[in-house]
């Protein structure tokens, strides 16, 4: 069987773990690939992903700065990029590059393995109006959600909220509309690595017992809103997993099985996390 080539492209893009996970899989399932990181500046992207067809990658992934460069390169898209306008994943189908967008699958994905059951929940509350509310909220309303939207910048939320079937409400709204939500999702850079914490954006204290609290961010694994969260009582999910099976559906497309995300993978790479903290 002939190697297939597979990357992940960003500026910078030495601190992904995908590597780490693509490379786990192709070991447990014993095929023969490559996954490699790619430095990608920005002025060197669309010519990149346009010549794709002809480099001999099978596809790869793509991270910041480049999603929406690569939307704009690709043949065609799938339905969640479409909605989300950005591009993360890309295969090679028929001599064309398809772009898709994989990351309202490892949300929705993440959530089934850690809370099963959590859909049975009417209404959520998603802080933040960047590109991966976009594809937390697409989730989200495709289980049938309905779904409130807060960013501090009140428009952002009023454009995202409009093409995906939300409600935006202003940020200083957030706390009032916290006492008949189900679900409170952190799509914002708060706490996470790099970034300062800063006092919590959310009054937890409102929120009804039986809400479910869940962060994007996974590094750290657990963040100042899901640490207030459980010391609350509620419950709660971590990012890490979103990241993890978001992986899985791209893997397939490059290397033909789909891959399982596993208690092994998530200890190596929480381990690797640890190490690089």
């Amino acid at each position: 069987m002939a190697e297939a080539r597979a990357f992940i492209c960003g500026h910078p893009v030495a601190h992904s773990r995908s590597p780490l996970i693509h490379r786990h899989w192709l070991s447990e399932l014993g095929l023969p690939g490559t996954y490699d990181p790619i430095d990608l500046p920005p002025d060197r992207a669309e010519a990149f992903f346009r010549a794709l067809p002809a480099s001999g990658y099978v596809g790869g992934n793509v991270t910041l700065p480049n999603k929406e460069t690569a939307f704009a390169a690709v043949a065609s898209r799938d339905e969640a990029a479409e909605a989300i306008g950005a591009v993360n994943t890309i295969w090679i189908e028929k001599g064309h590059a398809i772009g898709g967008n994989t990351d309202a699958h490892g949300f929705l994905a993440n959530l089934d393995a850690r809370a099963p059951g959590w859909d049975s929940r009417e209404t959520a509350l998603v802080l933040g109006a960047g590109g991966a509310a976009r594809a937390v909220v697409y989730g989200l309303r495709r289980r049938g959600l309905t779904v409130l939207v807060a960013n501090r910048t009140e428009a952002r939320a009023i454009e995202l909220a409009g093409a995906l079937g939300a409600r935006a409400i202003p940020w200083e709204d957030r706390n009032a509309a916290c006492g008949a939500i189900d679900l409170m999702v952190n799509t914002t850079a708060l706490g996470m690595e790099g970034h300062d914490a800063g006092a919590l954006p959310i009054e937890l204290d409102r929120l009804p017992d039986h809400a479910l609290v869940t962060d994007i961010v996974y590094a750290p694994l657990i963040t100042p809103i899901l640490a207030a969260a459980a010391a609350r009582g509620l419950a709660i999910v971590d990012g890490l997993g979103m990241l993890l099976h978001q992986a899985a559906p791209g893997f397939e497309h490059w290397f033909g099985l789909r891959p399982r995300v596993t208690e092994e993978l998530r200890t190596l790479v929480t381990a690797d996390l640890e190490r690089r903290a």
